[in-house]
């Protein structure tokens, strides 16, 4: 099967394809268009053309293509799931629980079509400012170029497309080399639904051939990037004066306080921990527990794991299957294997295949190890004690990233001094790091990335404020 790009509502081929192969098995999944440069040029100025006439489009109608983008993901929900499964390698019913989320951030974006608003304004709050009507309306900006990882290839994608639709904005999207045929799907599936053509288009290939051209090219308004610190930090020193929201992952952090029920807590955080093999932007790496809590956490944390079913992303039973490359395994066993030299213990797991790793706990990491203070984006986390709780909030601090951090406590005002001193763009008390639902407001700071998403965030994100004022 070939997969071509999709420019202003019609598939375009290309001189370049690659092979896209499965994760898992190595197979060949599809020839996939490599971009050139000047088909990027090309969607980025059907998106341009396509703009004046989809901004004046009524709130209703734009709420409508998108409620329609839900009937049809509604009805092909196990087809998308096998997509999903087979270009990523992320176990089926994991891909299930993805579709629909992706379901959900449709409908929050076509909901939010119908309620963007500005605000009145009582100029008279100031002296000159009398006898005047004063309000604010949203505008939406122009061509977003939209840049989205493999680790959530149709719901990453729906946090970008969706909102920016909704928004009156128009879309050139650059999916992951690997995942290309989740966002292909769903430009089919807009493009069923009713979307005018050149609203979204849909260009594969080299990052920095796609890359280069949105940035320098002045018709796009805005770039929304989900990716690596390296390729964010590129982008935004980069972009002009281009609008740049960035969400750039993490090493996410959960403290366990004393006299939590560990019990209780231990499935949900093996979820956290080693879900989709922890490729996960706020994936649990790191876990502070409470010195009298920390052997008994350690052995029920183990057990637990040890349920896991590692394999075919397609077996109903799998939790875990195979990273998405060879070098990512090599790369996450490295990391394991150099703190171990430095003083960590293997708690459980540790090895690795070509394609699979084990899921691995570790004990008493250094701070500075790469498997702490990196983002391991793999299925290994480590657990490490504490005797103080602010020594626990010291050692999240302790980081580069901040995006989001878990704490399980029953001392109330421990939860608070965890609201106002750790240093991340959300805390969730007595849950884990990983916890998001699709409208909250989700982002982080430091080296986690600058601006917003969640449907009516980001919404804000990508329109203008505009003020008029009537002198009466």
């Amino acid at each position: 099967m070939k997969q071509h790009l999709w420019i202003d509502g019609k598939t375009i081929e290309t001189n370049s394809y690659y092979e896209l192969k499965s994760p898992y098995s190595g197979e060949n999944l599809a020839e996939v268009s490599l971009a050139e440069a000047e088909h990027v040029q090309l969607a980025i100025l059907a998106a341009e053309r396509a703009f004046i006439k989809w901004k004046e489009a009524p709130a209703y109608f734009r709420a409508e293509i998108l409620e329609n983008v839900v009937s049809l993901l509604k009805q092909q929900k196990e087809e998308c799931a096998r997509i999903i499964a087979k270009e990523a390698a992320k176990p089926i019913k994991t891909a299930r629980a993805e579709v629909e989320r992706t379901i959900m951030t449709y409908l929050f974006a076509a909901q939010e079509a119908r309620r963007i608003h500005g605000e009145t304004i009582p100029l008279d709050a100031a002296p000159g400012g009398e006898n005047r009507v004063t309000y604010t309306i949203r505008e939406p900006i122009g061509v977003i170029a939209a840049i989205t990882p493999f680790n959530f290839p149709m719901n990453l994608v729906a946090h970008k497309v969706g909102p920016a639709l909704a928004a009156g904005n128009t879309v050139v999207l650059k999916p992951a080399s690997q995942t290309p045929l989740s966002a292909y799907k769903m430009a089919e599936l807009f493009h069923e639904a009713g979307l005018p053509s050149g609203v979204l288009n849909v260009v594969t290939g080299s990052g920095q051939i796609v890359g280069d051209v949105v940035m320098k090219n002045d018709r796009i308004k805005m770039i929304t990037f989900t990716g690596s610190p390296s390729v964010g930090k590129y982008i935004k020193e980069n972009a002009g004066l281009k609008r740049v929201t960035l969400e750039l992952g993490s090493n996410s952090a959960l403290i366990i306080d004393e006299k939590t029920k560990i019990d209780a807590i231990i499935p949900r955080v093996v979820t956290g921990a080693f879900s989709f093999q922890g490729q996960v932007c706020i994936s649990i790496q790191r876990i502070y527990v409470h010195q009298s809590l920390f052997q008994s956490f350690v052995e029920a944390f183990v057990q637990e794991t040890e349920k896991l079913k590692i394999g075919d992303p397609l077996d109903e039973e799998t939790d875990l299957s195979a990273m998405i490359s060879k070098m990512d395994v090599k790369r996450a066993k490295s990391w394991v294997e150099e703190a171990v030299a430095n003083g960590a213990k293997v708690a459980y797991g540790s090895q690795a295949g070509a394609r699979m790793m084990k899921p691995t706990i570790l004990l008493n990491v250094p701070r500075e190890e790469k498997i702490s203070c990196q983002e391991a984006f793999a299925p290994v986390v480590h657990v490490n004690s504490f005797e103080q709780f602010e020594d626990a909030i010291d050692e999240v601090n302790n980081s580069d990233f901040g995006l989001q951090a878990g704490v399980y406590t029953s001392n109330l005002p421990h939860a608070f001094q965890a609201i106002k001193q750790l240093n991340v763009g959300g805390v969730m008390i007595n849950d884990i790091p990983t916890f998001r639902v699709d409208h909250m407001p989700y982002g982080g700071v430091k080296l986690s990335g600058m601006g917003r998403e969640g449907i009516k965030y980001a919404i804000e994100e990508m329109t203008e404020v505009k003020l008029v004022s009537f002198k009466l």
